[in-house]
């Protein structure tokens, strides 16, 4: 390397010194890596953004191989005659009819992406917590594993409450209305369009105690609070199961309502459970 001095009598040609600085970086590169190497000791940010390239990429790669699959399994089993049972009592013999050309390939096609939504959550759940899980500390890394878990199993179960319960009950009580002129015509897109609706809502509403949980945890309210604002709690459920409850029956209301309130008031006694420990890990 040429150090030029105030008493070099001949200095460097401009394409000389670009030629030097050029080689000496191809030999000696000074990346963003190695400068975040050297300034925090930690994964540089260059690196971070390839791992979550990766990541994505996994997900991805999991989601459309899952959804080939299920599209192969919705178009080669009857999986729309097992999504119709909880309504086949109320068809009378007749087949759900569908109004346009494309509606039976739209029908597989939603079908086969919710299911392969449901079967590829776990990849793109422990891509999500490899990512995400060396920035947590160790307590953190011990309750999001349950959390997850929880979460999983409450929005089946909230799926399972709305398709086996919710539409069966809601079919019978509307059908049971005095409107002898009216005779219903039930059609695919209608069906799947409200199943898939208030499986999605059942589903949501059932994280409740989930999110609950997690903000007790993180401090964010606490027993008495909830205790104390348990009627403003009612009526904010009330008002949000009339709203993503297709239709304006009153029945579909109260029968999202009933047992997401009933969930609240789980939340609160496991709440309770949870701020103490939190107190007593405060303490130690």
């Amino acid at each position: 390397m040429v150090l030029l001095t105030r008493r070099d009598s001949r200095a460097l040609p401009l394409s000389a010194i670009a030629r030097t600085v050029l080689l000496h970086l191809i030999r000696y590169p000074m990346t963003a890596d190695s400068c975040d190497e050297l300034e925090t000791g930690e994964m540089p940010f260059l690196e971070h953004l390839e791992e979550l390239r990766w990541r994505i990429l996994k997900m991805l790669t999991a989601a459309i191989v899952v959804f080939i699959l299920s599209l192969w399994i919705c178009t080669t089993y009857d999986v729309v005659g097992v999504l119709i049972t909880p309504i086949r009592p109320f068809l009378h013999g007749k087949p759900l009819y569908y109004t346009h050309p494309v509606d039976r390939f739209t029908i597989l096609i939603q079908i086969a992406a919710v299911l392969a939504a449901v079967v590829a959550s776990p990849v793109i759940v422990y891509q999500v917590w490899a990512f995400l899980s060396p920035a947590l500390h160790k307590a953190e890394r011990k309750i999001i594993i349950p959390l997850l878990v929880g979460a999983a199993a409450m929005f089946l179960a909230g799926s399972a409450v709305s398709i086996f319960v919710f539409v069966p009950i809601t079919m019978k009580l509307l059908e049971g209305l005095p409107a002898p002129d009216l005779v219903p015509l039930l059609t695919a897109s209608e069906y799947f369009g409200f199943l898939f609706s208030v499986t999605l809502a059942f589903g949501a509403m059932f994280e409740l105690p989930i999110v609950i949980q997690v903000l007790t945890r993180l401090g964010f309210i606490t027993p008495k609070l909830l205790t104390k604002y348990r009627r403003h709690a009612f009526v904010i459920l009330l008002i949000v199961s009339e709203i993503i409850t297709p239709g304006d029956a009153v029945i579909s209301t109260l029968v999202l309502f009933v047992p997401i309130y009933g969930l609240y008031e789980i939340s609160i006694v496991l709440s309770w459970f949870t701020y103490r420990g939190k107190l007593r890990r405060e303490t130690q």
